[in-house]
């Protein structure tokens, strides 16, 4: 009798454990101490339907107040006075890239601006200003205003992130997604990337670090992050019946643990 109520107890136990969800483990073959080389950050290139931020700054502001109107900046009163007409509307709107990758630059007119770098940019309007002699000491700056990802999938918190300094890596992509499920496959965690002619599907591996080598170790703007499961999500009657599951079996356990308490005493 004793025998059999203690392999009833120990088959509880083994059963209870089989469904108690593991932990989340990243990067678990990095060694301390060892130096990791990771990707180099490849300078972003401005796609169709981004926001552009372009301010040009002289030494004499009535020259570049006609080309900071898509901005707001400054514009030459008919007293000849130069006021700031920037508003929060005018700085947030800056200049869409359209579907065929052009912007339309006031006084400079149309520019080719999709597969180009923000510097790259920033030269050709520069350039164009000083070869034009319109504005020989231009200072020119540009940013992508609607710098965002996507994370969807396996995570706490999935959504769309706006990314303010147009740097953000995947730990970090994650991490503001509320981090991965216990469901989440981490060996396959797919960065879709839009292409000039498509989209592309990369798959990191956040076990190991060789995913310090991935190409989307870095994320790009537009980028969609998709944790996939390792299973499917249990509906809402089969987490219920889960845990009604482990209610009895801890009922049970602890039934057979008193009845063997009582066995022993006799």
């Amino acid at each position: 009798m004793e025998k059999k109520l203690w392999l009833m107890v120990f088959s509880a136990l083994v059963m209870h454990s089989c469904i108690v969800p593991q932990k989340v483990v990243y990067l678990k073959d990095m060694r301390p101490e060892i130096l990791y080389q990771i990707t180099q950050r490849q300078d972003l290139k401005i796609q169709p339907q981004d926001r552009l931020k372009i301010m040009i700054s002289s030494k004499i502001p009535e020259l570049t107040a006609p080309f900071n109107m898509g901005v707001g900046g400054y514009q030459v009163g008919i007293d000849g006075e130069i006021r700031n007409i920037a508003t929060a509307a005018m700085r947030e709107s800056g200049f869409l890239v359209d579907r065929q990758g052009n912007i339309e630059f006031p006084v400079l007119g149309t520019l080719r601006v999709e597969g180009l770098t923000k510097h790259e940019v920033a030269y050709q309007i520069k350039n164009r200003l000083r070869d034009e002699k319109l504005v020989t000491d231009a200072v020119v700056t540009v940013d992508i205003m609607n710098f965002k990802i996507t994370v969807i999938g396996e995570v706490g918190g999935p959504g769309i992130q706006n990314v303010i300094d147009e740097k953000i890596t995947l730990f970090e992509a994650i991490v503001r997604a509320g981090g991965v499920t216990t469901n989440a496959a981490m060996g396959e965690i797919l960065v879709i990337r839009e292409e000039k002619r498509g989209y592309v599907s990369y798959v990191n591996d956040l076990r190991t670090v060789a995913v310090f080598e991935s190409p989307t170790f870095y994320l790009q703007q537009n980028d969609i992050v998709y944790v996939l499961p390792k299973s499917a999500r249990s509906s809402e009657k089969e987490i219920r019946s889960w845990q009604w599951y482990n209610t009895v079996l801890g009922l049970v356990g602890t039934v057979m643990s008193v009845m063997l308490l009582l066995h022993y005493y006799k």
